[in-house]
């Protein structure tokens, strides 16, 4: 099977992910500066979990470039991916809402950690199938920050209930290692 569909039924997810959050921004009442106070940590979360879910957008559309037929794993690998993000918009209006209390921050942590950890699968299926010669292998080569994320994610997730702040700040450190998309995909396919 090519990746067509996939990559369509993908796109339309992460499309309604998106505009179910921007639907769950309330709009404030009054017309001064003071009412978008309240609204900073929901504003937030939501500009975080965008990044977030545009850095996995952007890396997929690569990683799919690099492919050309997908297989049954592939598929439910990329479902396993779309079910975790799903939950973005979920937690990130609690956590948002909750002006990133311990337990909402820490379960936004878990949904990007097993994100992550979906991704990783998805790209082990794709692998699996075209082999380690193949030019999605090459390009992909040993996926440091990949590795780097998760390890991230799995510090800030308790790190939640000993400072919030301090796992806040790896959840946005982990969305700057990637918001420059990953050229490797991109050098590799320039070359053939």
């Amino acid at each position: 099977m090519n990746t067509t569909r996939m990559e369509a039924f993908t796109d339309g997810v992460l499309a309604i992910i998106i505009t179910i959050m921007v639907l769950e921004l309330k709009v404030p009442h009054g017309t001064g500066l003071e009412v978008l106070g309240p609204l900073l940590p929901t504003l937030a979360s939501y500009v975080l979990s965008f990044v977030y879910l545009g850095i996995y957008w952007n890396n997929h559309h690569h990683l799919l470039h690099a492919c050309h037929r997908v297989t049954g794993s592939v598929l439910w690998a990329n479902l396993h991916l779309l079910f975790w993000l799903s939950l973005v918009p979920f937690a990130t209006g609690w956590m948002g809402e909750n002006h990133f209390a311990s337990l909402p921050t820490a379960l936004y942590g878990f949904v990007m950690l097993m994100a992550g950890v979906a991704y990783y699968f998805l790209v082990r299926a794709i692998l699996a199938h075209h082999g380690r010669d193949s030019r999605v292998a090459s390009a992909l080569g040993r996926d440091f920050k990949g590795k780097v994320s998760v390890l991230l994610y799995v510090v800030a997730v308790p790190m939640a209930f000993i400072n919030r702040w301090v796992a806040g700040a790896l959840y946005v450190f982990v969305a700057m290692i990637w918001f420059i998309p990953d050229s490797r995909i991109e050098r590799r396919l320039g070359k053939d």
